[in-house]
Order: structure tokens, then C-alpha cells, then sequence
């Protein structure tokens, strides 16, 4: 059964360093991440999650689709 405090753990483990970037996530990989805890989202439920609740990650994607790439803003960090 999934748990809605699963989706944050997804989340991180999704996160990928990129030294011109720094942190920075997939939405392909943020739904791999949460079909192994049993959430079956969609792309596009992938991204508006992570614009309303990440709202420190920015999209850098060069290409139209739902498959985006957010990076990390501010040199912060993921909590």
C-alpha cells in the first residue's frame, strides 16, 4: 500500500549531481523512483508535484514532452 510519505523519499533518491548543474532530478526518474514504492504516477502528475511543492527546482529542458529536468536553485540542498 502506498504512503503519501513515500513520495519525499522518492524524490530524493531521484536527485542526480551534475557538476555544471549541481543537484538536479528527472521526471522519468522520479516515477521509476515512486513505481518502486508502489505510486503509479503519470509525467505529468510527476511535474506538477514538483513545481507545487519543490518550488526551489527550476526546469532547464531543452526539449517539448512531459520527460523534464529540473535543477536546483540557490546552491541549496534537498532536506
Amino acid at each position: 500500500m502506498p504512503r503519501r510519505s513515500d513520495i519525499i523519499i522518492a524524490f530524493k533518491c531521484a536527485i542526480k549531481f551534475d557538476p555544471e548543474r549541481g543537484q538536479i532530478i528527472s521526471t522519468r526518474d522520479f516515477v521509476s523512483e515512486l513505481n518502486k514504492l508502489n505510486h503509479f504516477w503519470s509525467l505529468r502528475q510527476a511535474n506538477e508535484w514538483i513545481t507545487y511543492y519543490r518550488g526551489s527546482f527550476r526546469d532547464y529542458t531543452d526539449h517539448e514532452g512531459e520527460d523534464k529536468d529540473y535543477f536546483l536553485m540557490n546552491m541549496g540542498y534537498v532536506r
